[in-house]
């Protein structure tokens, strides 16, 4: 099959489209053939090899955590779907990728809504962690909620869902993404200096919860503003232990029972009309340099995905 891969760390040079052996379901996962799936800054960590002290991988290595695709194959102990469903889901996170390939194993779905495109479904990854770290956060109605890069893959999505708990939501990003910010439901203000004092205007009771989607090393503030660092989750800041914040980086390995409602969550949310996905950028598979290269920006505004 063909699949994107690398051979060694490095730049995103070190990308290329390989044919490789196909993956198989194991028990408790199901292949699915691949539409479209994610890039994630996660996968652009692993590939440059910042990750490879404490989250190595085996090379050569399929990068990609999220996929959206037909089911074609299912291992044992698996109920409830069958070859031929549409389904967007996780590959077992304890490898660190499989999802940008022709076949992917997934460890993780639900049925695709339909109302959302292949590419929109391509977010599973983003929508776990988003529903993870506001389920740690405790985010339900009537909280206050602060999220410092709100404009990227994992904010735009939090932001709708918090904002469907019945959450006031207010999202850091920059000025041009101000009204973006705003058209999904949240209070944009820019971040950086004087944020406190920009946050007081929009909250003058104050916020009860913080999640950082940036990891732009604004944890002190974040934890000022939250008054708590058990009130603050990162999912971007390898220094969180430094300040005595939780750093939420995945689902469990195998599949996850939150993870699987947190998908459920979003997927009925769709199909109200109250989700979507906003896609950075879509690219082929044979372009997926240019994708990592514009996730490296920190720059995107929504989700960058791979079609194939």
């Amino acid at each position: 099959m063909r699949a994107l891969t690398f051979s060694e760390y490095g730049p995103t040079s070190v990308l290329e489209i390989a044919d490789i052996p196909e993956p198989h379901a194991g028990p408790g996962q199901i292949r699915v053939a691949v539409r479209a799936s994610g890039v994630t800054p996660a996968d652009c960590s692993v590939r440059s090899g910042r990750f490879r002290d404490f989250m190595p991988v085996s090379l050569p290595h399929v990068p990609g955590v999220d996929a959206a695709g037909v089911v074609d194959e299912v291992g044992a102990g698996v109920t409830g779907v069958q070859p031929g469903d549409a389904v967007f889901g996780i590959v077992d996170l304890a490898a660190l990728g499989g999802g940008n390939a022709e076949y992917a194993v997934l460890a993780t779905w639900a049925p695709k809504p339909a109302a959302l495109s292949w590419e929109e479904a391509a977010a599973a990854a983003n929508i776990e962690t988003a529903a993870r770290a506001l389920d740690r956060l405790k985010v339900t109605d009537g909280t206050t909620l602060l999220i410092e890069g709100a404009a990227g893959g994992v904010g735009t999505v939090a932001i709708q869902l918090a904002a469907a708990r019945g959450a006031t939501v207010i999202g850091t990003a920059r000025a041009q993404n101000h009204e973006f910010v705003a058209g999904l439901g949240a209070r944009p203000t820019t971040y950086g200096p004087g944020l406190g004092e920009r946050v007081g205007a929009l909250a003058p009771n104050g916020v009860d919860a913080v999640l950082d989607c940036a990891g732009s090393g604004s944890l002190p503030d974040l934890v000022d503003l939250a008054g708590s660092p058990d009130r603050v989750v990162t999912i971007a800041d390898l220094n969180a232990a430094k300040y005595g914040v939780h750093l939420s980086t995945s689902a469990r390995p195998g599949g996850d029972p939150q993870a699987v409602e947190g998908l459920a969550e979003a997927a009925a949310l769709a199909e109200q009309g109250r989700f979507t996905v906003p896609l950075a950028a879509t690219f082929p598979l044979e372009d997926a340099a240019e994708a990592h290269q514009l996730s490296e920006t920190g720059h995107a505004r929504g989700k960058i995905v791979l079609t194939l």
